[in-house]
């Protein structure tokens, strides 16, 4: 079989698979599954065209990735064929542990784990069905190999991942501001005692990304409507957990049902790869699909809520800087147990209340550091004489709560 493929990718253009074992890992039904999996999980609801897949998201990556170390290697800086490969390879399968509606339902379905580690244990499991090919792109994946800018360029404050994702989920948004220069971006990185680091005169790129991921994280992550969304899905899947626990007859897939009915530790999942193979089955579809059947449930929540959600009647939101007191969200409990007839435990499927936050640059620790040309280092907040990049390195968090739009909670 011919394995030399072209993607025609509606960001970079004609993107090049670069090896037989890449195909063989594309074409495997772990990463096949990305294309189910919708990359920004329910924004799709504020934004119409916000559709594309984690799928697009992971050639993407792997595309930028080659160019990321084809730029350095014109630095000198040394890279093997077998550390390309593996650098590509980690960045390839970064998000494979990704469920349905990507981050929406990490505390639900699998909760406690997050999904690096389910990328790390499908990594393994796909290690063992290629014969150990993939050693070297795990030790790059889990930051102990030896040359730490290639586990930087996977993951951290300015990775492979984020200059994909921000330049992505602009195009498809809409949302022009969250538009990146990568190939400027790019052509700036550098190799300085084996970690990543921004020549000078790329300072205002990397503003610029900074400006462009913290605008993106308001507009479209954590967009008020699709946090509501995205409360509502959580409140849905714990519905039905709970009635499947109980024992009531839930129709869904075997994929979900495994995870409706069992919770797993991070322990667990390591030890039992038959779980790995069943949540390498489960995608959006299984999720949507049950949703249109439950809309029929005998039970009134569950058919209530997913009734709202398919109808797009999203909970009504408050966004607010303070604290959510305990009094309001009680007040909200009690109008939801008279308007809709339900127990005190019962009315919490109706309503949520939590905290978001944006990160858009954190400093210390792993940081954005800048190459001066006078072979100093200076992280991004102190090189930058912009004092929105150093305002930018502190934590806006933002309160929420939500509750069904046809409830007034005036008395």
């Amino acid at each position: 079989m011919n394995k030399n493929k072209i993607i025609n990718d509606p960001l970079y253009g004609f993107v090049s698979i670069p090896s037989a074992l890449i195909f063989d890992l594309i074409s495997h039904p772990f990463f096949q599954r990305l294309r189910f999996i919708k990359q920004l999980g329910v924004s799709d609801f504020v934004y119409p065209g916000a559709v594309h897949s984690r799928f697009h998201h992971a050639l993407g990556a792997m595309h930028l990735m080659g160019r990321a170390l084809e730029s350095l290697q014109k630095k000198k800086i040394k890279i093997s064929k077998e550390e390309f490969e593996a650098a590509q390879i980690a960045i390839l399968l970064h998000d494979i542990g990704h469920g349905p509606l990507s981050h929406s339902l990490e505390e639900t379905l699998l909760p406690g784990i997050k999904h690096e580690s389910i990328s790390y244990l499908f990594m393994k499991l796909l290690n063992k069905n290629f014969n150990g090919e993939l050693e070297l792109a795990l030790k790059i994946f889990r930051n102990s190999y030896n040359r730490k800018f290639f586990h930087q360029l996977v993951s951290s404050q300015l990775d492979i991942d984020r200059l994909d994702y921000l330049n992505r989920d602009s195009f498809f948004t809409g949302v022009m501001e969250g538009t990146v220069g990568v190939d400027r971006i790019i052509a700036m990185l550098n190799v300085h005692e084996d970690h990543l680091v921004v020549e000078e005169k790329g300072i205002f790129s990397i503003e610029s990304f900074l400006h462009a991921r913290r605008l993106m994280y308001w507009q479209v992550y954590l967009h008020k409507t699709a946090v509501s969304a995205e409360r509502m899905m959580v409140n849905i899947v714990k519905r039905a957990q709970y009635l499947a626990s109980a024992g009531e007859k839930i129709p869904a897939s075997d994929s979900l049902l495994f995870f409706l009915k069992g919770k797993y530790s991070a322990n667990e999942l390591a030890h039992q790869p038959d779980a790995i193979e069943v949540f390498g089955r489960l995608d959006d579809n299984d999720l949507w699909g049950a949703i249109k059947l439950w809309r029929n449930h005998s039970d009134s929540i569950l058919s209530d809520l997913c009734e709202k959600i398919l109808c797009r009647e999203i909970f009504q939101i408050q966004l607010t800087q303070s604290p959510i007191k305990k009094t309001e969200a009680e007040k909200v409990r009690q109008i939801i147990q008279r308007e809709y007839g339900v127990l005190q435990k019962e009315a919490s499927y109706y309503f949520s209340h939590g905290a978001v936050s944006n990160e858009a640059y954190v400093s210390g620790g792993e940081s954005i550091n800048i190459l001066m040309k006078n072979g100093k280092l200076l992280d991004i907040a102190q090189a930058s004489d912009l004092p929105t990049i150093q305002a930018m390195s502190k934590i806006v968090k933002k309160n929420y709560l939500c509750w069904p739009k046809n409830l007034s909670l005036q008395d």
